[in-house]
C-alpha cells in the first residue's frame, strides 16, 4: 500500500491535487445544509427510558419548556408600584401574542386568579390584576392577595417583593432563542427604571447552539491562522507550512461534509471536530517536511529524498494515526449518540489526514520548481543545534540519562499526586455554566435565583399503577358466583377504554338488571354498590391517604436547602378548601374525604384557568406531579435531591401500587451526564488496552509496547489529577478530552521510540543514539507541541466555556505529553541494561563474534 500511494503521489501529482480538490468541493457543498441540535435531551437515545418517560409526563400533564422573564426593581417599593406593574402588564401582553408561545398557560400577575371567599361555602375567582391600580391602596391589595396564595407567592413575585416573573411556556425548545430575542426587543421599548432578565434552561441551550456556531466559525480559522503563523516563525518558509495547512483544511472540510451529508445534526460535540482534528492533521506533515529539508540537496532528484523520508516515517505515522483513531473510535461504545458520531468522524478524519499526508504532501513537494526546492534547504529546521530549542533539548537529553533514577522518582511522585487529584474529581455539569460569568444569561441566572426560589424545574411523578379493570372484574365475578350467576358474557358486553366509562356502563347494566331480575335484585344492587365504590376509589389521588402522603413528602422536600419551592395538587386543594371554609389560616388543610376533595376540585373549575389543575394531576386522578423549583441547575445538586427523595421513601414506603419517577430538564441532564461519564470511562479503559495491544503488535515487542504507554498514562493521570486538584468540574468537554489525550500522548511516544530504535539499529551505541534522537525527532516533537499548544490559544478568549476548556487542556496535553516523552522515556530506557534485547537487535560486537 505504501509503495502504491507514494508512487501515485510522485508520478501523478496532478491527479492527487484534482482528487483532493474534488473531494473537498463535494464535501464543502454539503455544509450549507447543516442542521444544528443543541438539545441535551438528544444526548440520550430516543428509546432511553428516562427520556421516554419525560416526554410522556409532558404530554400527560400538558407541561411545556419555559422561558422565565424577570422584572426587578431594587427600590424600597420594589415591584409593587404603578410604573413597574404597568410595564409588566405591557410586556406580558406582547409576549402572549408571539408565535411559538403557549398563550393559555403563560403565567404573570395579570393572567392569574385571585382566590377568595365570596360567602359561606362559596368561592370567588377574579383576575389578580385585570387593570393596573393607580393608587397605592389597590397595589397593596394585590400584594396582600399574592402573599396569601402559596401557588403565587415567591413564584410570580419574589418573597422580598423586589422581582416579578413571567413564565413563558413555548411549543418547542428550539424556538427559545428566537422567542427570547423577540422578548428582548419588547423590553427595549420600555423606558422605566426596572431591570429585565431572561433565563431558563431552554433559552440557555438554544442560545449556546447559536453562539457555538458563531464561535466555531471564528475559533477554528483563528486556530488555523495561529498555527500557520507559528510555523512560519519556526520555519521561516511559506513552502514548509503550506502543505500541512492544506492537509488540515481538506481533512476538516471533508470530515464535516461527510457528517452533514449523512444527515447527522451538528451537536455540541460534533461542532468541536475541527478543533480536535486540526492539530492531529498537522503534526505528521511537519515531520515529513522537516525530514525532507534535512535530506534533500539542491540539484538532486527530490523523489529520492521523499522515498527515503517516507521509508522511515511511514510506519510511525501509520502507528500514530491508527492509535489516535482507535482512541476516538472507542467513543462509539458510549451510550451517547452525539458522542458516538463525534468519535467515529474524528477517527475517520484522522485516517483521512494520514492518507492526505502521504499523498498530498509528497505530490506538493514534487510539484515545486528547483528554485523553490532550493529555498527549502535554507530553512532546514534540524541543523541548528545552537538555537535555544536545540541547546535545551541537548541539555534535556544529557540530564535524562545522567539523572535517570531521580527523574523516575520525580515522575512517580507526580503520578501519586495525580492519582490523589483524580480521586477529588467531581462530576458536574450545568448548561448555563457553558457561558462566561459576564454573559447575560449567567447574569440573569444569578439575579433570578437570588430573588426567586429557583428557575430550574424538576418534576416528581407519582403513579397509581394497579390494574383497576381486572381487579373489579375478579371481585364482581366472585360475588356473583356465590349466587350461581355467571357474569362473563355481561362483563364482556361493556367495552370502553376509560375505566370511568367502563364502570358507568356496568352501573347502568346492574341498575337495569335489578328491575328485570327480581329473584337476584339484592345481588345486582350489591354489584352496583361494589362498582360505584371501585369508581370512587379509582380516583386515587382524591383519597385522603394518597393526598396526605404527597403533602408530607412535599413538606419534607420544602425543608431541603436544595429545593427553593414546590407546588403540587395538595397545595391547590388546600388553598381552595381554605376559602370554601371561611378563609382562616387554620382551614388551610386537605379536604377530609374524597367527596370533599372532589367538591373542592369542582369549585376550582370555576376559575379563569381551570386547566391549571391538570398540570398537577391527571383527569382520572391516577397520577400526580410535584413541581420542584431548584436554584441551581448543577447535576450534583439535582443528584442530592434524588438521594433525598430515595431516603424519604426508604423511611416512608410508597403506598401499595404507587410508583415514583422523575422528569424535567434538570433531571434529564443528570441522566445523560451519568451515562456519558460511565460510557467515557469504559471507552477510555477499553481503548487504553486496545492501544497497548496495537503497540505490542506493531513494535513486535512487549517492552517497547509498554514503554510507548508511559507518556499516555502519565499525561492522562496528570491532566485529570490537575482537574481534580484545581476543583474543575468533570463536565462534557473534560470527558471528551480523554480521547484526545489518548491519541496525542501516544503519538509523540511512537515517533520517539520508532526513531530511537531505527537509529540504535544503525549505530549500535546508546550514547550516540541519544545524541542523534535529541538533534532530530525530539526537536520535531517539541516544535509540534509548541505549534499546536500555542496555536489554540485563541480558544482561551472565546465567550463559551467549553471552548476555553478545550483550548487550555489541549495545550496542557500537548505540553505534558511532549515533556514526558523527551524526559521520561530516555531515562527509563537508559536504566534497561540490555539495549540490544530492548530494540530487538544484536550489538556490533556480538555480530563480529
Amino acid at each position: 500500500m505504501r509503495t502504491t500511494l507514494v508512487n501515485l503521489s510522485m508520478n501523478r501529482p496532478k491527479w492527487v491535487f484534482w482528487g483532493v480538490l474534488l473531494l473537498t468541493l463535494i464535501a464543502g457543498l454539503q455544509i450549507p445544509s447543516i442542521q444544528v441540535d443543541t438539545d441535551p435531551e438528544n444526548m440520550l437515545p430516543a428509546d432511553n427510558p428516562a427520556r421516554i418517560f419525560h416526554d410522556h409526563v409532558k404530554e400527560r400533564f400538558g407541561l411545556h419548556d419555559m422561558i422565565v422573564v424577570g422584572v426587578v426593581n431594587d427600590t424600597a417599593q420594589g415591584i409593587y408600584n404603578p410604573q413597574s406593574l404597568s410595564e409588566l402588564h405591557q410586556l406580558a401582553d406582547a409576549i402572549v401574542q408571539m408565535d411559538g408561545v403557549v398563550s393559555q398557560d403563560l403565567m404573570s400577575l395579570d393572567r392569574v386568579d385571585n382566590i377568595s371567599q365570596e360567602g359561606p361555602g362559596s368561592i370567588r375567582f377574579e383576575w389578580m390584576m385585570k387593570q393596573v391600580p393607580q393608587d397605592q391602596a389597590g397595589i397593596d391589595q394585590i400584594r396582600t392577595s399574592v402573599e396569601r396564595l402559596p401557588l403565587l407567592n415567591n413564584t410570580l413575585v419574589s418573597g422580598d417583593g423586589k422581582a416579578a416573573g413571567i413564565y413563558v411556556p413555548i411549543v418547542k425548545k428550539s424556538e427559545s432563542y428566537r422567542i427570547s430575542g423577540l422578548i428582548q426587543t419588547e423590553i427595549e421599548k420600555l423606558s422605566g427604571n426596572n431591570q429585565y432578565y431572561i433565563s431558563g434552561l431552554p433559552v440557555a441551550e438554544d442560545t449556546f447552539g447559536v453562539e457555538m456556531f458563531v464561535q466555531m466559525a471564528i475559533s477554528a480559522p483563528l486556530a488555523g491562522l495561529m498555527i500557520f503563523a507559528l510555523m512560519w516563525v519556526f520555519f521561516r518558509s511559506l513552502l514548509l507550512i503550506t502543505a500541512p495547512m492544506l492537509v488540515a483544511m481538506a481533512s476538516v472540510i471533508i470530515t464535516m461534509g461527510l457528517l452533514i451529508g449523512q444527515g447527522y445534526t451538528v451537536h455540541i460535540m460534533s461542532s468541536m471536530i475541527p478543533i480536535f482534528l486540526m492539530p492531529i492533521a498537522v503534526v505528521d506533515s511537519v515531520h515529513i517536511l522537516s525530514e525532507f529539508a534535512d535530506r534533500h540537496r539542491p540539484g538532486e532528484d527530490p523523489k529520492t529524498a521523499v522515498k527515503a523520508v517516507l521509508g522511515h516515517l511511514f510506519t510511525p505515522m501509520l502507528y500514530t494515526s491508527v492509535t489516535s483513531a482507535v482512541g476516538f473510535a472507542s467513543l462509539a461504545f458510549t451510550p451517547i449518540p452525539p458522542v458516538q458520531v463525534f468519535g467515529l468522524h474524528v477517527a475517520f478524519g484522522i485516517m483521512l489526514a494520514f492518507l492526505l499526508t502521504i499523498t498530498l504532501v509528497p505530490a506538493y513537494i514534487i510539484s515545486l520548481s528547483p528554485q523553490r526546492m532550493a529555498q527549502m534547504k535554507d530553512h532546514n529546521i534540524d541543523e541548528d543545534d545552537n538555537s535555544l530549542l536545540g541547546r535545551l533539548l541537548i541539555f534535556i537529553g544529557r540530564f535524562s540519562i545522567a539523572r535517570a533514577k531521580g527523574l523516575l522518582a520525580f515522575f512517580v511522585l507526580i503520578v501519586v499526586g495525580s492519582v490523589y487529584g483524580v480521586a477529588q474529581i467531581q462530576i458536574n455539569d450545568n448548561p448555563v455554566r457553558w457561558f462566561k460569568q459576564d454573559h447575560p444569561l449567567r447574569v440573569a441566572d444569578k439575579v433570578m435565583n437570588h430573588h426567586f426560589p429557583g428557575t430550574y424545574n424538576a418534576f416528581l411523578v407519582l403513579d397509581k399503577t394497579s390494574d383497576l379493570r381486572s381487579g373489579l372484574q375478579q371481585q364482581l365475578t366472585a360475588r356473583a358466583a356465590q349466587e350461581g350467576v355467571d357474569l362473563q358474557a355481561l362483563l364482556a358486553s361493556v367495552n370502553n377504554d376509560s375505566f370511568i366509562e367502563y364502570t358507568n356502563g356496568l352501573i347502568n347494566l346492574f341498575d337495569q338488571r335489578s328491575y328485570d331480575d327480581s329473584d337476584h335484585e339484592t345481588l345486582w344492587l350489591e354489584l352496583l354498590d361494589i362498582t360505584e365504590q371501585a369508581q370512587v376509589g379509582s380516583k386515587y389521588f382524591l383519597t385522603p391517604p394518597a393526598l396526605q402522603y404527597v403533602d408530607q413528602l412535599q413538606a419534607f422536600l420544602d425543608q431541603s436547602d436544595y429545593i427553593g419551592k414546590s407546588n403540587s395538587f395538595p397545595t391547590q386543594l388546600k388553598t381552595v378548601y381554605r376559602e370554601l371554609n371561611g378563609g382562616a389560616d387554620d382551614q388551610y388543610k386537605l379536604p377530609p374525604t374524597a367527596a370533599a376533595a372532589a367538591q373542592t376540585v369542582l369549585s376550582f373549575q370555576g376559575s379563569h384557568r381551570p386547566d391549571d389543575l391538570w398540570h398537577m394531576v391527571t383527569p382520572n386522578y391516577r397520577s400526580t406531579v410535584l413541581w420542584l423549583q431548584l436554584s441551581s441547575g448543577d447535576n450534583q445538586d439535582m443528584s442530592k435531591v434524588l438521594s433525598l427523595v430515595d431516603g424519604y421513601v426508604a423511611d416512608h414506603p410508597l403506598p401499595e401500587g404507587v410508583e415514583l419517577n422523575w422528569a424535567g430538564l434538570t433531571y434529564i441532564n443528570v441522566v445523560w451526564q451519568d451515562e456519558m461519564v460511565n460510557g467515557m470511562l469504559n471507552s477510555l479503559i477499553g481503548a487504553f488496552f486496545m492501544v497497548l495491544l496495537i503497540m505490542v503488535l506493531l513494535f513486535r515487542s512487549v517492552k517497547i509496547g509498554l514503554l510507548s504507554m508511559l507518556p499516555l498514562t502519565v499525561t492522562i493521570l496528570f491532566i485529570y489529577g490537575m482537574i481534580g486538584l484545581i476543583g474543575k468540574d468533570y463536565d462534557m468537554p473534560i470527558a471528551v478530552l480523554s480521547a484526545l489525550t489518548l491519541g496525542l500522548s501516544v503519538d509523540f511516544a511512537i515517533h520517539f521510540l520508532e526513531r530511537t530504535r531505527a537509529i540504535y539499529r544503525q549505530c549500535g551505541n546508546w550514547e550516540q543514539t541519544v545524541a542523534d534522537v535529541y538533534r532530530g525527532p525530539s526537536r520535531a516533537i517539541s516544535r509540534n507541541a509548541v505549534v499546536v499548544a500555542v496555536g489554540f490559544t485563541p480558544l482561551l478568549f472565546a465567550p463559551l466555556v467549553p471552548y476555553i476548556t478545550v483550548g487550555f487542556f489541549l495545550a496542557a496535553i500537548m505540553a505534558v505529553s511532549a515533556v514526558v516523552t523527551v524526559m521520561l522515556l530516555p531515562a527509563v530506557m537508559s536504566m534497561i541494561k540490555d539495549k540490544d534485547g530492548l530494540f530487538g537487535v544484536k550489538s556490533p560486537k556480538e555480530s563480529e563474534s
